[in-house]
């Protein structure tokens, strides 16, 4: 009986470090990507960049932020080219992480200048739009 609660504390610990490791790896990458910008960064810096939107054309139709375009994340690694390198990226979604693996993938491209929402869409509050689609 001992020895099955070494054994489970040495399991819980190796889980425990793994999360760790990943959390300290993921805040390094981003570090070196960019940054996340809070929603007033965000909303005072954005006339001077792209913003990307890479929620699913639905959803962009729905409500997006003014002066965003659709390039949704299933099709971001075949579109990207559409984005210009020589001027700061904004990207947002509803999920962090997809907007980092997209962040990643510019990096890797050899864009400079990236930056996300750090809240995602959902706590925007700035200016929004809906198509009329």
């Amino acid at each position: 009986m001992n020895q099955f609660f070494l054994i489970l504390n040495i399991v819980l610990v190796v889980i425990l470090l793994a999360f760790l490791i990943n959390w300290a790896w993921v805040k390094i990458l981003t570090k070196k990507i960019g940054g996340k910008l809070s929603n007033d960064e965000f909303e005072k810096t954005m006339r001077k960049a792209q913003i990307i939107d890479l929620r699913s054309k639905e959803a962009f139709h729905k409500k997006h932020i003014l002066g965003a375009r659709s390039l949704p994340y299933t099709m971001f690694k075949y579109q990207y080219q559409e984005i210009r390198p020589d001027l700061p990226v904004y990207l947002y979604s509803d999920a962090q992480t997809m907007t980092l693996r997209a962040a990643r993938f510019l990096k890797k491209k050899g864009y400079q200048k990236i930056f996300w929402l750090a809240d995602g869409f959902d706590q925007w509050q700035g200016k929004t739009k809906q198509s009329k689609y």
